[in-house]
C-alpha cells in the first residue's frame, strides 16, 4: 500500500498536484476552460478558506490538497495499471489519498535552558513527520518565534509534496524551536540545538534512514555541524552512516559544494524555462528572455540573496526589496554584491546607498515583471492580491499565496510558478549530499579516475593508429599528453582527495 501511495503521490505532483488550486502548475486563466473535476467534496470544515484573508497554514495546505484531488482523481484512475474494474480503481485512488493528506507524526518538545546570565528558561521545538511513504523524512528545522505545530504539520506537507514533485526519494517532514536566534549568544544557540537533537534522536525523529532534517530559517551550516556531532556522539556512535543523518553541513563535515546558493540557483532555473518560452510569455502579454526585465523580492535571506545573485547575472535588475525591518526601492536597478556587503557590515538593507528607503504603501505593489516572495507564508493575500503590478510570480517561499488570493491572480492572468516546483532545489541538493555521506565517497573521485583512464585509453588508440598506418621502424610512436593536461590532471588529483568522504 505504502508503495502505490509513493507512485501515486509522484504521479500527483508531477501532474500538476500543486499545494494551490484548480489548474496544473503553472496557474493561468486559459487552462482552466478545460478543466474537468471529479466528484470528490472538499471538507465542509475548508470551504471558507477560498475567501478568508487569514486562514489556519495547515488548513491551506489541505484545501489546496483537496483541489488538487478534484483535478487528478478521473486521470489518476485512467492511468492506473490492472485489469481491475474501474470502481475498484477508483476506490484505491481515493484511498491513497486519504492516506497522503494527514500529518503522520508531531512531537513537541519542551526542555530548560540556563541562559548566560543566570536565568532559566523553557524552550519549545516540534518535529513533524506528514509521510513515510518513502524513508527518509526530509525537511528543514527553523529558529522562530512563529514557529507552532500548525505551521511545522503544513511545511512538512509541502515538503512531501515537494519532494514528490521533483523524484526525490524523501517523505515530508519539518522542525522548528520557538525562539528569536537573534536574541541568543552563540554559546545559548550551541546549547539548544544540541538539547533538541539530543531529544528528537530519543523519539526515534532523527537518524540516516529514518529521518534527516536541514537548514532553515534561523539556521545554517553551524547549527547542522552541531547536529550531526551530538548525533555522532550519542544515538550514532556506532552508525557509520552517522553523519548522514542532516544535510547543508559545512564542506569540511561532509558537506556539499553549492548547498547554500541551491535554492536560489533553482529558483533561477525554474523561472528561465518560462521566462524564455514565447508561448508562455505571450500569454501574460511579454516578451521572452531576461533582457530588460525587473523583479522585486520580499525577504533577503539566503534564498532572496543567492535568487538575486542569478537573476541579476541573467540580465535582470532587482528594483525593489522588502525586509522585516524597512524596504529599498532603485528603478536602475541595484547590484546585489555592493547589497551583500553592505548588509553584512550593517546587519540591515536600511540605509544602502545604492538605493531608496521606499516610502509608499508597500514596495510589492510596484510595477515590475517578476515579483518573488522568498520569506514566509501567506503574504499574498485577498486583501492585497488586486493590488500587485507583476506578470510572474515564483513562488520562493513556503506556501506564500492564500487560497483566495490565488483565486484573484488567476483571475488577472498572473503567470504563478508554485513553491513545490521552483524552491526545490534545497532538498534536491541535500539529496546528493545524504548520498554522498552514504557512499563515503566524494563526488568526482570515482568520476575522474574513470575519465583519467579513459583519455589514457584514448591516447594508446592514437598511438595505435598511428603506427598501424606509418609502421613501427625505429621503435613506438610515442603519443603523450600535453603539458596542460597533464597540469589538469595533477590539479585534479589534489583537488579530490583534499574532498571530504563523510
Amino acid at each position: 500500500m505504502l508503495r502505490g501511495a509513493s507512485n501515486l503521490l509522484r504521479l500527483c505532483s508531477q501532474h500538476g498536484l500543486r499545494q494551490c488550486s484548480e489548474t496544473n502548475a503553472p496557474r493561468m486563466v486559459g487552462a482552466t476552460a478545460i478543466r474537468s473535476y471529479s466528484d470528490h467534496v472538499v471538507p465542509e470544515r475548508l470551504t471558507s478558506l477560498q475567501h478568508d484573508e487569514d486562514p489556519n497554514f495547515f488548513d491551506m495546505v489541505e484545501y489546496f490538497f483537496h483541489r488538487g484531488w478534484q483535478v487528478l482523481e478521473d486521470k489518476l484512475v485512467d492511468e492506473m495499471k490492472g485489469k481491475m474494474p474501474v470502481e475498484e480503481k477508483r476506490k484505491k485512488v481515493k484511498g491513497i489519498l486519504g492516506i497522503i493528506q494527514p500529518c503522520h507524526h508531531v512531537l513537541e518538545i519542551s526542555f530548560p535552558l540556563k541562559r548566560d546570565t543566570g536565568d532559566y528558561e523553557m524552550i519549545v521545538g516540534y518535529r513533524a513527520q506528514h509521510s513515510q511513504h518513502r524513508t527518509p523524512c526530509k525537511g528543514g528545522i527553523r529558529y522562530s518565534l512563529d514557529v507552532c505545530t500548525d505551521e511545522v504539520k503544513a511545511l512538512s506537507a509541502l515538503m512531501t509534496y515537494k519532494c514528490a514533485c521533483v523524484d526525490v526519494p524523501f517523505g515530508g517532514a519539518k522542525a522548528g524551536v520557538k525562539i528569536n536566534p537573534k536574541e541568543y549568544s552563540e554559546h545559548e544557540l550551541e546549547k539548544i540545538t544540541r538539547r533538541f537533537t539530543i531529544e528528537l534522536a530519543k523519539k526515534g525523529f532523527i537518524g540516516p534512514g529514518v529521518d534527516v532534517p536541514a537548514p532553515d530559517m534561523g539556521t545554517g551550516e553551524r547549527e547542522m555541524s552541531w547536529i550531526a556531532d551530538t548525533y555522532a556522539n550519542t544515538i550514532g556512535h556506532l552508525d557509520i552512516n552517522a553523519h548522514a543523518c542532516v544535510t547543508g553541513k559545512p564542506i569540511n563535515q561532509g558537506g556539499i559544494h553549492g548547498r547554500v546558493s541551491a535554492t536560489g540557483r533553482g529558483i533561477f532555473h525554474g523561472i528561465d524555462n518560462f521566462i524564455n518560452e514565447a508561448s508562455y510569455m505571450s500569454m501574460i502579454n511579454t516578451t521572452p528572455g531576461w533582457g530588460g526585465k525587473t523583479f522585486i523580492l520580499q525577504g533577503l535571506g539566503n534564498v532572496g540573496l543567492h535568487t538575486m545573485r542569478y537573476l541579476h547575472r541573467a540580465g535582470a535588475r532587482c528594483i525593489g526589496i522588502k525586509e522585516y525591518d524597512c524596504s529599498i526601492f532603485n528603478p536602475n536597478g541595484m547590484d546585489p554584491r555592493e547589497l551583500e556587503d553592505y548588509k553584512l557590515n550593517n546587519n540591515t538593507i536600511k540605509g544602502f546607498p545604492g538605493a531608496e528607503e521606499y516610502a509608499g504603501e508597500d514596495v510589492m505593489f510596484e510595477e515590475c515583471d517578476i515579483l518573488v516572495p522568498a520569506a514566509v507564508e501567506k503574504v499574498i493575500r485577498k486583501s492585497n492580491a488586486g493590488k500587485l503590478k507583476c506578470k510572474i510570480i515564483a513562488e520562493a517561499a513556503n506556501g506564500p499565496t492564500t487560497p483566495a488570493a490565488d483565486k484573484i491572480l488567476i483571475d488577472r492572468n498572473i503567470l504563478v510558478i508554485p513553491d513545490l516546483y521552483i524552491n526545490a532545489g534545497g532538498v534536491t541538493v541535500s539529496y546528493f549530499e545524504w548520498l554522498k555521506n552514504l557512499n563515503h565517497v566524494s563526488y568526482g573521485r570515482l568520476t575522474f579516475k574513470y575519465e583519467r583512464e579513459s583519455n589514457y585509453y584514448l591516447l594508446e588508440s592514437v598511438q595505435e593508429s598511428l603506427e598501424r598506418r606509418f609502421g613501427r621502424q625505429g621503435g613506438k610512436i610515442p603519443v603523450t599528453a600535453s603539458e596542460a593536461f597533464q597540469k589538469r590532471i595533477a590539479v585534479s588529483s589534489i583537488g579530490v582527495s583534499m574532498c571530504s568522504c563523510n
